[in-house]
């Protein structure tokens, strides 16, 4: 059973995402469970969802403008204290998080350090070399 598409194509924050992730190497963008998901290399492991949810108590809450990551470990726990952060359903309790990027006063440049540190815990050493430049 497919799922139904959960985003519009022309969403400007999934076009400026879209734009961010095209500059790490042997990154693709695929639909899985509605939403686009963004992966690296051959094995496609997931380093970015757009959209997302909370599951709460009898309710789920929708971030359709959510940009969900696996943030590094070494500043996961400060990025948990910051408000502007959630814990997303499902994804949550393997260490990923969510952000609103439709919250305001968002920084792209901050995103894409998300974005970088994502990538960088399940892309393969070839792919890192080459983001990293010689």
């Amino acid at each position: 059973m497919s799922h139904p598409l959960m985003f519009d194509d022309d969403d400007p924050y999934l076009v400026r995402l879209r734009s961010v992730v095209a500059a790490f190497p042997g990154c693709f963008e695929k639909i899985a469970h509605g939403r686009p998901t963004f992966r690296a290399g051959e094995k496609g492991k997931v380093f970015a969802y757009y959209g997302g949810s909370v599951k709460g108590t009898g309710k789920h809450e929708r971030h359709d403008a959510g940009l969900l990551i696996k943030p590094d470990p070494a500043e996961a726990v400060a990025l948990r204290d910051d408000p502007r952060f959630w814990t997303p359903a499902y994804l949550g309790p393997a260490g990923w998080l969510g952000i609103d990027l439709d919250a305001g006063g968002l920084d792209w440049d901050e995103i894409t350090e998300l974005i970088d540190a994502s990538y960088r815990q399940v892309a393969s050493r070839s792919l890192l070399a080459e983001l990293d430049g010689p």
